[in-house]
């Protein structure tokens, strides 16, 4: 069947990814990227412990350097900007406070050469997953379907052999869509973190942050319940 590196974060949309392709593959590793995001913690927790229940190796990749030259409140420690409903509505004000530069790309780029070692050394074939979704009209420009095509366009380009695969198998589906798909694949939402900020208390979600806001509307527009702790609180 293959093998696949799957790009996890320990987000929602990244852990139902895996477990949407799970069955699909002999061989899973689970890519942990580390670029200086004030939740590291929580979210290296949480790709572990679904590396653990998939039974996927776990390999974490230092990209400091990325969270260095970032001016995205994920990376930058302090008071942030409370996300309210109405900003919703008008997200893409939003994007560029939590926009962190070229990060699916540096992200896809890592695992693109990952794969190719695979290859190069062993002859072993990787795929390339990520849990991309459908961000609807207001949407950070890396999230498309557009953009994955062109990944595939580089990667054909850009490795010696070629015929590397990214693939991302949520990408049609919006938030609530993948909540439910998560209900049906028995997906442990628990163990996932969405916050883009540091917890106070195990794995409590801050509850006003953008990524936070989006949770909690998606769950509730999916009919979801929605379990997690916010402790609505700014830092």
């Amino acid at each position: 069947m293959g093998n696949s590196i799957i790009l996890c974060s320990g987000g929602l949309d990244s852990v139902v990814a895996a477990f949407k392709i799970k069955d699909s593959y002999d061989k899973l590793k689970f890519l942990f990227f580390d670029y200086g995001q004030r939740a590291v913690k929580e979210e290296e927790l949480c790709s572990k412990e679904i590396a653990n229940k998939l039974k996927a190796g776990f390999i974490k990749v230092d990209l400091q350097w990325l969270g260095k030259i970032s001016g995205a409140a994920l990376n930058n420690p302090g008071r942030y900007k409370e996300t309210t409903e109405k900003d919703l509505k008008n997200a893409g004000k939003e994007i560029l406070n939590w926009w962190v530069p070229c990060r699916n790309s540096v992200f896809l780029i890592n695992a693109l050469a990952f794969a190719e070692s695979k290859f190069l050394k062993n002859k072993e074939r990787y795929d390339i997953i990520i849990g991309l979704k459908n961000e609807g009209q207001e949407h950070m420009k890396d999230t498309t379907q557009d953009f994955i095509k062109k990944i595939n366009e580089l990667a054909e380009e850009g490795t010696h052999h070629g015929g590397y695969k990214v693939l991302a198998p949520l990408i049609k589906l919006d938030k609530t869509e993948v909540i439910k798909l998560g209900v049906e694949l028995n997906v442990p939402f628990e163990l996932t973190y969405s916050c883009y900020v540091e917890s106070k208390n195990g794995l409590t979600h801050c509850g006003k942050c953008l990524n936070c806001m989006l949770r909690k509307k998606s769950f509730y527009w999916s009919g979801v319940k929605d379990t997690t702790n916010y402790a609505l609180y700014l830092t």
